[in-house]
């Protein structure tokens, strides 16, 4: 069984990152991909908020470049998926679904979050065809446009407050008749003149066309069984992500969301595992901040393997 000094499970911006710093510290560090290699911005098409990039990137060709850079300087990348890992003891084992298994003296948990969708058809295939998850990404692109958001917490009040400051109309499409947001958000959404709520109301379809991407959306209002096509340029999913933590099996300890606990960020509880990016962040989510805790948890993998050698 093969043994690193450092492992890293999960190949989005934070990943990537740690394992650029963790090869130039001459640790050469094997990342394990995932299911989805590059993580959430293969989804996304323009990316125009990543520093260095003046004229925009597309999300894959970014990951690609992050991918390149880390191998130039030694990183091994292996696509297979963690199924689980047992940090009972130094050196840890994690085990991959294609039955393969490595030992880590050191363990980097950059696996991510993924965006929760409502399971609609032709959904996913129109992300960055009017589908997003991700205002603070997608909003400059929405520019005079009318949006819809689905959600009733916060997430979705955070994301149609950032839309409105682009979109010429934000509608937050909410299954009930009241939000679960918190007040001071509830009262900065009813006060925006931009937003509208449309409550009682469901979304069965995601309309569109090859060119323009998506068109409309089919909605039913829940009391009176009223079903009604709303036309929209985007469509953007507030009902938040889910951290990819199931294969740690409870070891490492996770907040009251379920994202691993940040108290000591980015160290977790168990000495010798880091964790870095959105799944330990469910508060800004963006590329540049996944890959900054990347870099933390490489200094923190150096200088812990200077200080414990096995």
């Amino acid at each position: 069984m093969e043994k690193r000094d450092v492992v890293i499970i999960g190949s989005g911006p934070a990943g990537h990152t740690a394992a650029l710093y963790t090869s130039r510290a001459n640790l050469k560090p094997l990342v394990l991909e995932g299911h989805e290699p590059g993580g959430q911005l293969t989804t996304t098409t323009d990316v125009e908020n990543f520093p260095g990039f003046p004229e925009g990137i597309q999300g894959p060709e970014l990951m690609e470049r992050m991918k390149k850079q880390a191998e130039r300087f030694g990183t091994d990348y292996v696509q297979t998926t963690v199924a689980s890992v047992d940090l009972s003891e130094r050196p840890f084992k994690v085990i991959c679904e294609n039955n393969t298994s490595f030992l880590a003296n050191t363990l980097i948990i950059s696996s991510g979050a993924s965006a929760k969708y409502l399971g609609l058809p032709h959904e996913k295939e129109l992300i960055g065809r009017g589908v997003s998850a991700c205002a603070t990404c997608d909003g400059f692109f929405f520019k005079d446009r009318v949006v819809h958001v689905v959600g009733g917490g916060d997430t979705a009040m955070e994301e149609a407050s950032f839309l409105s400051k682009f979109a010429s109309k934000v509608y937050i499409i909410h299954r009930r008749d009241t939000l679960r947001a918190s007040k001071p958000m509830q009262e900065r959404i009813f006060a925006n003149p931009k937003i509208e709520m449309v409550w009682d109301t469901v979304v069965e379809e995601i309309l569109f066309d090859d060119v323009k991407g998506v068109t409309a959306i089919k909605v039913k209002n829940s009391k009176t069984g009223q079903v009604e096509e709303r036309a929209t340029d985007g469509f953007f999913l507030g009902i938040g992500h889910t951290p990819n933590v199931g294969f740690l099996n409870g070891q490492v300890t996770l907040d009251d969301k379920g994202f691993i606990d940040r108290a000591n960020s980015p160290a977790t509880n168990i000495p010798g595992v880091f964790a870095c990016g959105d799944v330990m962040d469910h508060e800004y989510q963006q590329a540049i901040t996944a890959a900054g805790t990347g870099c933390q948890a490489a200094m923190k993998v150096e200088k812990f393997l200077e200080e414990h050698k096995l």
